[in-house]
């Protein structure tokens, strides 16, 4: 006998799916930042305000290629990432493509649900005729930086400091990797 594999899959986001992406994103952003931003900053993530962004975005996007992809287990979202044209001014935004979130519910991680999200993030980015991958990750995280480079992606010298409340109190230090996305 053998035993019942999971039901999982990446399908593209709906708007009816913002609360569980909101849900994901609050967990994922509490641990992964967690002492790298103010205890406060992550006390204030609040799911039904991020839940409406993400609807009103879902809803409406601002480019055909923008694209959100979600990580189900069952109907359950376990993780989501995001894929656009790139948008760094020493990009081509016909050429470049860029995977701007790639986040799964820390509870979940080890589950193939990141492997499946990123090769899903590569297929939607060539099925938008792009033909380099950008992805910025958080300078301080060696976990997705090595599971980034396990799927062929590599650090391209670029890096860049974000200003989260544009006042210089909350920053996080990026690097960015890119892979070739042509076949």
């Amino acid at each position: 006998m053998t035993s019942p594999t999971a039901d999982v899959s990446v399908r593209v986001a709906w708007a009816d799916d913002a609360e569980g992406i909101a849900a994901v994103q609050v967990r994922a952003w509490r641990t992964a930042y967690d002492g790298l931003l103010p205890a406060d900053v992550l006390a204030s993530l609040d799911p039904a305000e991020i839940a409406a962004a993400w609807h009103a975005s879902l809803s409406t996007p601002k480019d055909a290629r923008n694209r959100v992809l979600v990580a189900l287990e069952r109907n359950t979202i376990r993780g989501f990432a995001l894929t656009s044209p790139a948008s760094d001014p020493d990009t081509d935004p016909i050429d470049d493509g860029e995977v701007s979130d790639l986040t799964v519910d820390p509870a979940q991680t080890g589950q193939g649900h990141g492997s499946r999200l990123m090769q899903a993030c590569a297929d939607t980015l060539r099925a938008d005729r792009f033909t380099r991958g950008l992805l910025w990750i958080a300078a301080t995280d060696d976990a997705l930086r090595r599971f980034a480079t396990g799927a062929g992606w590599a650090p391209d010298g670029a890096h860049r400091e974000l200003d989260l409340h544009g006042d210089g109190a909350v920053t996080v230090k990026q690097v960015r990797l890119h892979t070739d996305l042509s076949e």
